[in-house]
Order: C-alpha cells, then structure tokens, then sequence
C-alpha cells in the first residue's frame, strides 16, 4: 500500500499569514497523496465581536448557537479553506476545498445536549465518512483541503471539531493506504518537561504512555490528544506524529507508535 499523509493544523498557523505561507510550502513539498484539515483560528472569535454576536466557550470548546453556526461555516469553509486551497495553486498543488457536506464527506450526529449543550456540535463515526469519493480525488492527483464543518444529513450543518476529523479520516482511509497522520501544534512535540521546547520525547509507545500519565509527565490537554492518536493507531492508522508545523519536513517531534 502506498504511503497517505493527513495533516491537521489549527490556529497557530492559520492566524499567522507568514507562518500559514511557510507551511504551504513544506505541505507541497511532502510526496505522495495528502490530506488536510483545518480548524478555524481567531477570525470566527474577532468577527463575532465585530458582529455582536457572543462567543461562549466551555472547557475549551465552542457552544454553536445557530447565528454562531452560521458565522463559522463562512469562516470556516468560505475564507479560511478557500485561502488555503489558493496557497496550495500558487505552489502548485492542485487542491480542493471541501467541508463534510460536499460529496457527502462527513455525515455525523449532532451531539446530545446532556450534560452541555452544545448547540450545533457533530460527533463522527469513522466508519460513515466517504471514502471512496477522497481516494478518487487523490488518485486524480487532487489534494483535499477539508474544514471543520459536517452535515447531519437531515438538512444542517454541525461544527466538528478538527482533532477528531482528522483522526476519523486517517482510520477511514487506512482501507486504501497506509497512512500517517499528522498533528501540527504549538509545540515541537511531546515534552518530557512543559517549559523546555528542547525536551521532546521523540517516540511514544502506548505502553510508554500509560506510564507517562502515571508520572504526571502527560496531563490536562495533552491526554485526549494522544488518547485519539492511540485510537487511531489501533483502528489501522500506520503512525501518528505531533510536531510544531514549522518542523513539518525535519526530523523534530514525536512519534506514536
């Protein structure tokens, strides 16, 4: 089986136009078939300010009222992907911008409102994403460019969030390829000390990561991340890498395998 790259960037690139270039350019330059997803950034946050429309959060995570959904959708799979999918045409890489409605992409239910309710918020089951539509665009030599908005499939749209897409795309497409995904973060990687950026942990094995909870070197955020990577890996992802974008193409980050 060939080698499928998806990669998941969020904010700290996404916010930074120079950074966002960059990283275009190293995307490019990855051989092979590959996937993106992207989240949304600050923008969705400055322009519900602007718009008076209130960002609720909790736990880190957005509530999506449907004026909230409204305004993330066109962030999110208007300007952001469509800027992204341009980066990719200057560089060469023949690209498209999809969200999970197109082709029937990502269906996915909308989340329970206990014990929060949050609004229109997707879960995903990997085992509904389109498959076969994606390995037909990448066999065409086309690079999906996919943003964090899904469909429930009765008419509406739900914000997903982008972690969890990635991961679900990754296990989805392990039937045609073998395929690493990637998450780019604000961090070289997984970090033996939190305040040292040097301190990375260069390979992590499941077991390797149970320990590393017991000792509190793995906490708080950090925990679910890896608890997806480990999921995926176990449901036929190859490997799962956390690196800082700007490291996309250098041998600095951490491995899970």
């Amino acid at each position: 089986m060939s080698q499928l790259t998806i990669l998941k960037i969020g904010g700290n690139i996404i916010d930074v136009p120079y950074l966002l270039e960059k990283f275009i350019s190293d995307f490019v330059k990855i051989e092979g078939p590959k996937i993106l997803i992207h989240g949304g950034g600050k923008l969705a946050s400055e322009l519900s300010a602007k718009m008076g429309i209130e960002t609720k959060m909790h736990e880190g995570r957005r509530i999506t009222d449907y004026e909230t959904l409204k305004l993330v959708t066109m962030v999110y799979a208007g300007l952001i992907n469509k800027e992204i999918v341009a980066g990719f045409q200057k560089d060469g890489c023949n690209a498209i911008g999809l969200s999970g409605a197109d082709a029937n992409i990502i269906p996915a239910t909308r989340r329970a409102p206990q014990p929060i309710d949050f609004g229109y918020v997707g879960d995903v089951n990997p085992q509904m994403i389109n498959d076969r539509f994606l390995f037909s665009l990448l066999s065409m030599g086309i690079t999906p460019v996919i943003c964090a908005i899904t469909h429930d499939g009765n008419g509406s749209l739900l914000n997903t969030n982008a972690d969890t897409i990635a991961s679900s795309i990754a296990i989805a497409m392990s039937k045609h390829y073998s395929t690493k995904l990637v998450y780019c973060f604000e961090k070289n990687g997984v970090l033996l000390d939190p305040d040292d950026d040097d301190s990375v942990i260069s390979l992590i094995t499941y077991d390797h990561f149970q320990n590393l909870k017991k000792e509190g070197i793995i906490s708080k955020g950090m925990i679910p991340k890896l608890d997806n990577a480990f999921k995926a890996i176990s449901n036929g992802v190859s490997e799962v890498e956390i690196k800082h974008a700007s490291n996309l193409n250098l041998q600095i980050g951490t491995l899970l395998k």
